[in-house]
């Protein structure tokens, strides 16, 4: 190859490279963009569109991803290039990203980019980032990623003062003497006594609020000393457009419920995302950087550093995949690996009766969930194509189980298993086997948070149809979540009716209904036949949601969703609302409870 032909591909590969980044910069401005929308959204009290915005926003990026393909494939003709100038397009990109502000995820969308424009067999060579090649600490950001405040210097009060105020919320506080009071006494209950302050000693809360269903929350941590403190407080809405400081939470436990796994995204502006991943893990020590990308909104880069960090599981364990402990679906095959937190989902090739769906359907309805309101009550998925396991890792029943069941889904390769379309969730306890398994209080309890679950999913207007506690999850904080998703439904496709009175003797003994059923029809009196077989279950559901047992409950939700009302549903116990202290006036009308 001559000088002059060199020159050529090189400045073809960083033209290339050019326009990848230039794909993601528009990307990440439109990301930023609408999560900044979220703040004007919360100040007006328009809870659709901020519904709707949160929505979109998680197909940003799979419509940034194509439209740079696109350009590329135009402006390059990028079916011709061979493999020199793919090397070059990556090097060149590594070096238009040394003072980038978001360098991580900008390599995510090059690989999205890349493995669309190229043959899978590149998926792990050196044509993409397999691994991360640039440093995220410290990258600076304006404003900062965190502010910090001084009490010992200023006074505790005046500093939470300040740190409300810095957000430059546009509505004014209905009492904020009150509600500074109220916060005052939470932090001193839950600091030590006596509490002694340190040169060190500090508050420090992350630059941005961060917006979520018609919540504002504040997120930082005390400091004094070597012991740290961390907070997050929710401000809300009063139908006048006064907010007001609803309560604190001030345990890590509180914390993990707000960041978890089936609630939907943050909006939260960011300028260096990193650097509010590293402050939320100071807080969350036990949630993978994975998970904190994605409650941020930012998945696609989750999806990535799951994908690198179970990869690295795997080399530095020997165990098995399996069949997942309990009942077997009818529509998904579900295995897991023992030594990792998460379950693997494939649809089956054929879907047994009663069930009547189509594998597209079913993806839908979990593409349904990952844009819905989760309310904490729906578990977020992960959703891959063309993933490469090592065979030998597959229990041989689990091999054939996918070899009967879902054989076009994978594809073997020596001594390589390609599974074609793989949903991942974090692994729960089935509901009917800790039931089994539970003590009186604590089956209390999980039936209690079983019948507030589907409540609450009502609430955000989701029917969840199958209702079986096999399709429900008990998280390791004991709160109950559903994730069994292929005959979910809006409520506000649902006819809730009661059962009609036999006329004649023979509709009383007939084994089959004697009165027409709609498609959307529902029939909440039958619930009790297939739910409450258990005794002590059917006393404390009866005890705690025998309401569910009727329509009255599902048609007044049904009514309140299709006036528009958006309900309350918050990550914490209605207990722990300052409304319910005796100094707070009660104007505010009682929520769902967590």
């Amino acid at each position: 190859m001559t000088a002059t032909e060199t020159k050529t591909q090189n400045d073809l590969a960083f033209l290339i490279a050019q326009g990848m980044l230039d794909g993601f910069n528009r990307h990440y401005r439109l990301f930023r963009e609408i999560s900044r929308h979220g703040k004007t959204l919360f100040e007006k009290g328009d809870w659709h569109e901020l519904q709707r915005i949160s929505r979109e926003r998680i197909a940003f990026y799979d419509k940034r991803v194509i439209e740079c393909e696109e350009y590329l494939r135009r402006r390059y003709d990028t079916d011709l290039l061979d493999d020199t100038i793919w090397q070059r397009v990556k090097l060149h990109y590594i070096g238009l990203l040394a003072s980038h502000k978001q360098p991580e995820l900008a390599e995510t969308f090059f690989n999205s980019v890349s493995c669309r424009m190229l043959h899978r067999s590149y998926y792990h060579n050196d044509f993409i980032f397999v691994r991360p090649t640039l440093s995220t600490e410290h990258i600076g950001s304006d404003p900062p990623v965190y502010r910090s405040y001084y009490p010992a210097k200023f006074g505790l009060r005046a500093s939470i003062n300040q740190m409300l105020s810095d957000f430059g919320l546009r509505n004014p506080f209905r009492n904020l003497n009150r509600d500074l009071r109220l916060l005052l006494s939470a932090l001193r209950a839950r600091l030590p006594r006596p509490f002694r302050l340190e040169a060190n000693h500090q508050m420090q809360l992350l630059s941005s609020l961060f917006f979520r269903n018609k919540g504002a929350y504040v997120i930082g941590k005390i400091i004094n000393g070597d012991a740290e403190y961390p907070f997050a407080i929710p401000v809300l809405r009063n139908e006048d457009g006064s907010v007001y400081v609803d309560s604190v939470l001030l345990r890590t436990s509180e914390l993990e419920v707000l960041f978890g796994f089936s609630r939907a995204y943050f909006l939260v502006d960011m300028e260096v995302p990193s650097g509010y991943v590293s402050f939320l893990s100071s807080l969350l020590p036990r949630k993978p950087a994975a998970e904190l990308y994605t409650i941020l909104g930012l998945q696609k880069h989750g999806k990535t550093l799951f994908y690198r960090g179970f990869l690295h599981h795997l080399r530095h364990s020997s165990d098995q995949f399996v069949v997942a402990p309990g009942i077997r679906g009818l529509v998904m095959l579900v295995f897991t690996l023992p030594s990792y937190p998460y379950v693997f989902k494939v649809i089956k090739d054929e879907i047994s009766p009663p069930k009547e769906i189509t594998r597209q359907q079913v993806k839908d309805k979990y593409l349904l969930v990952k844009r819905h309101d989760r309310v904490g009550r729906m578990a977020d998925t992960l959703e891959y194509t063309d993933v490469a396991l090592p065979i030998e890792r597959f229990a041989l029943e689990l091999i054939e189980e996918l070899r009967a069941l879902a054989p076009t889904v994978i594809e073997e390769d020596g001594d390589t298993l390609l599974i074609h379309h793989l949903y991942v969730e974090r692994r729960m306890t089935p509901l009917n086997i800790y039931l089994d398994q539970a003590s009186p209080a604590e089956l209390e309890r999980a039936v209690d948070d079983y019948g507030l679950a589907i409540k609450q999913l009502a609430a955000a207007n989701i029917f969840p149809g199958d209702m079986l506690f096999k399709n429900f999850g008990v998280t390791r904080h004991g709160r109950v979540v559903f994730y069994d998703y292929d005959e979910i439904a809006y409520m506000t496709e649902c006819d809730f009716r009661r059962i009609p009175e036999p006329r004649t003797p023979e509709e009383e003994m007939s084994a089959e209904p004697w009165y027409p059923i709609g498609p959307g029809d529902v029939f909440p009196e039958e619930f009790g036949t297939f739910l409450l077989n258990n005794q002590k279950v059917r006393a404390s559901f009866n005890k705690h949601h025998a309401d569910l047992l009727g329509p009255e409950f599902w048609n007044q939700t049904k009514s309140r969703i299709l006036v528009g009302h958006v309900e309350d549903v918050f990550p914490y116990p209605e207990a722990q609302r300052f409304r319910n202290r005796p100094t707070r006036d009660t104007s505010h009308p009682a929520q769902l409870r967590r």
